[in-house]
């Protein structure tokens, strides 16, 4: 009959989100798929018995808040399982909290995490090097060094991309004078250099992308702490949020949150009310809508429209929508066998492009390979997601979401999660705040050991 990790050992495992811990000696080793102790164990020559089989190899691109986990997790599952994270970066700077880090709460160093506790406690190799194809003949990652990698499964987490072409005037390189910040890291330091040295009194413009795109709620975030740097350093200055959107992620609360710190401050404008930019002058800070009214402002933060990671492109794990289609149950791309997308460039809604979303559907993957490699049923996953967001230091929001794969597809579950209250007091705005730090901790210390 064939092996299946049961129920209650899949979701003690991947239910709940940060505070999840599995001991390395998951039911998933190699000795829960019927094979005793000694056929584990390589034989000597001339011994009758055959070598024990040659440790799996799963590669994973990219060592982010979805690549991180799911190597982390494969490890748990299954520590025999060779595991290589390719990561371009020597350290992960988390785009979560980088607005903090605008607003003068946190700085650079706080979101920066190590790759050396995946290396020296969980046994991951960590190669800081560039993917830069795939053999999916041969199952061989290709580096920017030169060295291939060899895999029985590889996993793709290499984030978002940004569409340039997509408003006239603006090119990679005017990301230097109209920086988007939405990767966290110099972009973060190069903006917040710019709100240094703006005047008081100027204005910040912020273009918020279409649909769809990383972190929906991290435009009106960054309105909301840039507002909290200037009511500190900067009280004349204003910022202006041009939206190609009519409405946006946990807009009430945003709303409501920027009249009672910051009224006055912040004016949004929807799409359909002058607030798509089809044109971008990088050097002289100018934004044009569509009805060709010039917009300057003294620092633009130009956000780009947004595509799968160009790696995922090049691999072909993308269709003509830019973005990588799944299996709903596995995340096993439809386009490239033994291969699997998970994060932001996958095709996974209702899941939305968030580092805790990601962060899920890592755990999950982990399940999904290790299940592959044992040619084990993998039982119907679920996933969650929590987003928490400042609008200053004592007022924080937050949304929250279950969900399920049923009938081929994922789905939200009825009646699970929801939005913070829009008519909580100053207490419960002051607890979410503190939730907010908490749950950050929690899912980085859960990623970085």
């Amino acid at each position: 009959m064939k092996n299946k990790i049961t129920r209650r050992e899949f979701l003690k495992t991947s239910s709940g989100g940060a505070a999840v811990t599995v001991a390395a000696s998951s039911t998933l080793l190699l000795s829960s798929c019927g094979k005793s102790s000694d056929e584990a164990k390589p034989m000597a020559k001339d011994e009758s018995k055959p070598m024990a089989k040659a440790a799996a190899r799963v590669v994973i691109v990219g060592g982010g808040f979805g690549g991180a986990t799911c190597a982390k997790y494969i490890k748990k599952f299954d520590s025999s399982i060779d595991v290589t994270i390719v990561e371009r970066d020597a350290s992960f700077v988390t785009c979560p909290f980088s607005n903090l880090v605008l607003g003068g709460l946190k700085k650079i160093e706080d979101i920066t995490h190590s790759y050396d506790n995946l290396k020296n406690k969980h046994g991951i190799n960590v190669v800081q090097d560039e993917v830069t194809g795939l053999d999916a003949d041969k199952q061989m990652v290709k580096t920017k060094s030169g060295k291939d990698l060899a895999y029985d499964r590889v996993v793709f987490s290499p984030g978002i991309d940004f569409m340039w072409d997509k408003v006239d005037g603006l090119s990679e390189a005017d990301a230097e004078m109209t920086p988007h910040a939405w990767k966290a890291g110099p972009q973060t330091l190069l903006l917040k250099k710019q709100l240094e040295a703006m005047p008081d009194g100027g204005k910040f413009i912020i273009v918020a992308p279409p649909n769809p795109f990383r972190c929906p709620p991290g435009p009106y975030e960054r309105a909301a702490m840039v507002a909290h740097y200037f009511k500190q350093n900067k009280p004349k200055s204003k910022i202006l949020i041009l939206d190609a959107k009519d409405k946006f992620s946990k807009m009430p609360l945003f709303t409501k949150g920027w009249e009672t710190l910051y009224p006055g401050v912040i004016e949004w404008v929807a799409a359909t009310k002058g607030g798509i930019v089809t044109q971008v002058d990088a050097k002289n800070k100018t934004v044009y809508n569509e009805a060709g009214e010039a917009i300057k402002g003294d620092v633009v933060n130009y956000i780009p429209h947004q595509t799968s990671g160009a790696i995922a492109r090049a691999a072909g794990l993308a269709d003509a929508t830019g973005w990588c289609p799944v299996n709903q149950k596995t995340f096993e791309s439809t386009l490239v066998k033994n291969a699997h997308v998970i994060g932001d460039s996958s095709v996974s809604s209702p899941l939305p492009k968030s580092g805790y979303a990601a962060s899920s559907e890592g755990k999950m993957c982990a399940a999904a390979v290790v299940s592959a490699i044992h040619n084990m049923e993998m039982p119907d996953p679920s996933y969650s997601n929590t987003c928490y967001s400042l609008i200053g230091p004592e007022y924080g929001i937050s949304v929250a979401a279950v969900y399920r794969y049923k009938d081929g597809k994922i789905g939200k579950v009825k009646g699970a999660g929801g939005v913070s209250p829009k008519d909580g007091d100053s207490a419960f705005r002051n607890a979410e705040a503190v939730y907010a730090h908490g749950w950050y901790n929690s899912i980085t210390g859960e990623m970085f050991g």
